[in-house]
C-alpha cells in the first residue's frame, strides 16, 4: 500500500466532511485484542497443517504461476484448487476465457441459499519472478479452510478463486475478479458483501515493522502483528460490521479503515472490481508492502510466514462469514 496518500486523504476528510467522517474512516467498532495471544485451540492447531500444505503446494511444488511466464503452473494451480474444492463436496464451475492464447479460469464454488450472496475470493496467480507464498498462496489457503469450515446460513455463500490479479492484468478488462464482478452485475446478482483475502500470513512483533505516514502513525500501531480490513467510503458499513464481528470471534489484533478508492493502495486487490459494480467489498490483508519486505520478490517463500497466526485469522473469519450469511445472529 502507498505510504503517503492516506495522510493526505485523512486531512481531506477532515476538511470536506468534518471530524466525524474522519473518525468513522479510521476508528472501527469493538476492541482489538492486545497482549499475548492465547494458546491455539485444537481446531486452530489442526488447521495449521492444512494451511501449510496448501501454501507449500502453490509456492513450492508449483511455484511461480501466471499467464505470460508460467502458464503451465497456472494450470496446475487451477487443477489443484479444483480438486481441493471438489473434495469438500462443491460442484465447481469454471468461468473461462482466453488470454494471449492461454485459457484461464476463475473457479466458483457455492453453498446455495437465498438470492442474497456473500462472496469470498482470493487470487491464485503470482507476480512474475515470485513463488507468491504470502501473495497470494496464504489467501488461497485461507479460502480453502473457510470453504471447509463455514456453516451455511440463509444467504448464498460463494467462494471464488480468481485468475489474473497480478500485473499486467490488475485493473484491466481481463483481470479475473473484474470478469466475475461484471458477470454478477449483468446477471443482476445481489452481492451483499465481498471479502478479498489478500496476503494474510506475514506478522512481526517488533516495533517499527509496520510503516505509516506521519499523520496516520498516531492512529495505528507501528508493530506489524495485526490483520487489516480495508474498504472504500461506500463500504464503510461493511468494514465496520466485518471488523466488529472479527473482534467478537478472534483474540487477534485487528485494524480497519474506510478511505476513498482513489487512494493508491486502498484498492490494490480483487475487492476493487466489486466496488466498480456498486457492490460493498472489503480487503482482508496483512498490508503486504507496508509490512512484508518479500512482497513481489523471489524471497516470498513459505518459511517467511507465520501460519499459526494465519490459522487464528481464519478462526475470526469463520465467525465473520457466518454472521454475514446469517448462520449465526449478527
Amino acid at each position: 500500500m502507498h505510504r503517503t496518500a492516506p495522510a493526505l486523504i485523512l486531512l481531506a476528510l477532515l476538511l470536506v466532511n468534518g471530524v466525524g467522517a474522519a473518525i468513522r474512516a479510521v476508528r472501527m467498532p469493538g476492541t482489538s485484542h492486545t497482549g499475548p495471544l492465547p494458546a491455539l485451540t485444537s481446531q486452530e492447531a489442526a488447521r495449521v497443517g492444512r494451511l501449510t500444505t496448501t501454501i507449500d503446494t502453490l509456492a513450492v511444488t508449483i511455484g511461480e504461476r501466471n499467464v505470460h511466464h508460467a502458464p503451465e503452473n497456472l494450470a496446475r494451480a487451477e487443477a489443484f484448487l479444483r480438486g481441493e474444492l471438489e473434495s469438500l463436496g462443491f460442484e465447481v464451475r469454471r468461468e473461462a476465457w482466453v488470454e494471449d492464447g492461454v485459457e484461464v479460469a476463475n473457479l466458483i464454488a457455492e453453498r446455495p441459499g437465498n438470492r442474497e450472496i456473500v462472496l469470498v475470493g482470493a487470487h491464485y496467480d503470482s507476480a512474475h519472478g515470485t513463488p507468491g507464498a504470502d501473495d497470494n498462496a496464504s489467501g488461497v489457503a485461507a479460502l480453502l479452510a473457510l470453504a471447509a469450515e463455514v456453516e451455511p446460513g440463509p444467504r448464498t455463500l460463494r467462494f471464488v478463486a480468481f485468475a489474473n490479479e497480478e500485473p499486467p492484468f490488475f485493473h484491466e478488462a481481463d483481470m479475473g475478479s473484474r470478469v466475475h464482478a461484471r458477470g454478477c452485475a449483468e446477471r443482476g446478482e445481489d452481492i451483499v458483501a465481498m471479502l478479498s483475502l489478500e496476503t494474510l500470513a506475514y506478522y512481526k512483533d517488533e516495533p517499527g515493522t509496520q510503516v505509516y505516514p506521519p499523520v496516520v502513525s498516531s492512529l495505528y500501531p507501528n508493530t506489524g502483528n495485526f490483520v487489516g480490513f480495508v474498504a472504500d467510503r461506500s463500504s464503510l458499513a461493511l468494514v465496520h460490521r466485518v471488523t466488529h464481528s472479527f473482534r467478537e470471534h478472534a483474540a487477534f489484533p485487528s485494524q480497519g479503515a474506510s478511505l476513498p478508492a482513489s487512494v493508491e493502495g486502498v484498492g490494490w486487490s480483487d475487492h476493487r472490481s466489486f466496488w466498480e459494480q456498486g457492490y460493498p467489498a472489503v480487503m482482508v490483508t496483512d498490508t503486504a508492502p507496508n509490512r512484508n519486505p518479500h512482497y513481489h520478490e523471489p524471497t516470498d517463500l513459505p518459511e517467511t510466514l507465520d501460519v499459526e497466526r494465519l490459522s487464528r485469522v481464519v478462526t475470526g473469519l469463520v465467525g465473520v462469514i457466518e454472521d454475514l450469511t446469517g448462520a449465526t445472529p449478527g
